[in-house]
């Protein structure tokens, strides 16, 4: 298991600034170019680096800005991790640099949990990762992200 705690974690590299997003990036998950705000480079690093490389999910089993209901509203996850089974796994949620992973950034993601049945979530802003796995019907804070095989194993469905 990788040790991924926030004090690891590097800057995405080419972080920019809010506002300045000229260029467009291409995001593998998506498959066409999305213009690069600071947000969508978290998001970028967040796949290739920490889910592929650092936790080994197989690219082919992440999906990103899924869209689902909740209360009547329609919300997009950041990005979701699947198990073998196309089941969700885990969701993602990433912000721009400059924002807070506070208790409200937190809630959001866990909300989610009522309509996509995780058993992981993922905060990131690039700076820092926090990671909360299942325990019964709540979720604990995790002290490092688990590799992939590791999640499989952990879930609770």
């Amino acid at each position: 298991m990788n040790n991924l705690s926030d004090s690891t974690l590097e800057k995405p590299a080419g972080t920019q600034q809010a506002g300045a997003c000229l260029q467009k990036v291409f995001d593998p998950l998506r498959k066409k170019e999305v213009p690069l705000t600071p947000e969508e480079q978290v998001r970028q690093w967040c796949i290739s680096e920490l889910l592929a490389k650092a936790a080994g999910v197989p690219m082919h089993l992440m999906m990103s800005e899924v869209g689902f209901r909740y209360g009547g509203k329609q919300y997009r996850a950041d990005i979701l991790v699947y198990d073998r089974s196309a089941r969700p796994l885990a969701l993602v949620e990433c912000k721009r640099p400059d924002v807070v992973l506070s208790a409200r950034v937190a809630e959001q993601a866990l909300r989610y949990n009522a309509v996509l049945d995780i058993d992981f979530v993922i905060l990131t802003n690039g700076f820092a990762t926090k990671v909360f796995c299942r325990n019964g019907e709540s979720f604990q804070s995790c002290p490092e992200l688990p590799r992939y095989e590791e999640m499989l194993s952990r879930a609770s469905k």
